[in-house]
């Protein structure tokens, strides 16, 4: 691996420890394992370090976006975005939850935030018609979008909120389940039991590969 790319690699785990707004340069260098000098000779302030991990980030929730309902998996596709949601989470999660620790977005976040959240909302409304479809689950169509706003709420600002509350542990984990409790009463139990167990799932395969 590049040394740039090390760093990037690097920072962007230490920042998901420890928080964007905690971490130094000379921990930086310390963690990638190179002297402080040469850390910007890549970087020249932390804020560009920042911005090479947006573009990364701002790939993978093009990703996610771009992935469709299967008509003849719909089950099974929503549980491969919640697996990519849950991925993007983990990975980024210092983006999800230090914000206030950084200031103002930057570039590519800045420009893009606000359409990748109602692109957010799009997919989900998508992969919930989808279920709705199948008749796994019983929902209104015309208040999809409201129950699609409202699990984007949940997913976006979930890791801030378990931060605020002081119970980081398993912050992902558990607002993935906290969206499925919006729309599980009327989901096919088997339905539910299976996003439930994906969930689960996708959670220790995560941790495995962390």
């Amino acid at each position: 691996m590049r040394t740039k790319d090390r760093i990037v690699l690097t920072a962007r785990q230490v920042f998901n420890r420890d928080g964007y707004g905690a971490v130094t340069t000379a921990a930086l260098a310390e963690a990638c394992g190179i002297a402080e000098g040469n850390l910007w000779y890549h970087f020249k302030t932390k804020r560009d370090l920042l911005a090479a991990i947006a573009e990364e980030f701002a790939e993978r929730i093009e990703a996610r976006l771009a992935r469709q309902p299967d008509p003849a998996d719909p089950l099974g596709s929503y549980c491969a975005m919640l697996g990519d949601f849950m991925q993007e989470l983990r990975d980024y999660r210092f983006l999800y939850r230090d914000q206030p620790h950084y200031g103002e977005h930057v570039e590519p976040i800045a420009s893009n935030v606000a359409r990748w959240l109602v692109a957010t909302e799009d997919s989900l409304e998508a992969h919930l018609a989808a279920l709705v479809e199948a008749g796994l689950l019983d929902w209104e169509r015309e208040r999809l979008r409201d129950l699609a706003i409202n699990s984007t709420i949940i997913l976006r600002y979930g890791l801030e909120h378990h931060a605020e509350l002081g119970q980081p542990q398993g912050a992902v984990r558990k607002s993935l389940l906290q969206h499925l409790t919006l729309f599980e009463a009327r989901l096919d139990a088997s339905a539910a039991r299976e996003i439930r167990a994906a969930v689960e799932r996708i959670g220790e395969e995560v941790k495995a590969a962390a």
